[in-house]
């Protein structure tokens, strides 16, 4: 079990900045079940509100898929030189989204390792809202050699 990951440590890893890196913490990682825990908090000031809706702001499904995929990305990457730290979306699978997500809550994240060939990574993931899915997908990422 690995200790929690701030955002300082997130972005050792990941390539992505503001606006687009969507973790704000990492809080537990379980390198014998493949499993990463973490959360982002989903704030009323993000810019996208402005657009994705004015009078009724909803957190884009396609921001949390990319939220799961960055966890995942954590996951895969952190113990890759840093040379090596980039992974592309390779696919996703059986993504339904269960509910809405708004300014105030957290969206909780956890991706598990399904399996890891010639640099293809599948995990499962699911984020969550107070204990309620949100959105399960199986995603696939390449990472680059």
């Amino acid at each position: 079990m690995v200790s929690i990951k701030d955002i300082k440590d997130i972005i050792e890893v990941l390539p992505h900045r503001y606006p687009f890196l969507l973790i704000d913490r990492v809080t537990e990682i379980d390198d014998e079940s493949g499993t990463i825990r973490g959360y982002k908090n989903i704030t009323a000031n993000e810019d996208l509100f402005n657009g994705h809706f004015p009078n009724d702001p909803v957190f884009p499904g396609v921001l949390m898929i990319e939220a799961l995929a960055q966890m995942g990305a954590y996951f895969y990457l952190r113990n890759l030189p840093p040379e090596s730290r980039m992974a592309y979306f390779a696919g996703i699978d059986n993504a339904r989204f269960k509910r809405v997500v708004i300014p105030g809550d957290r969206l909780d994240l956890e991706c598990q390792l399904v399996r890891e060939r010639n640099g293809i990574a599948v995990m499962e993931g699911k984020a969550s809202v107070d204990g309620k899915i949100a959105v399960k997908a199986t995603l696939m990422s390449s990472v680059r050699k």
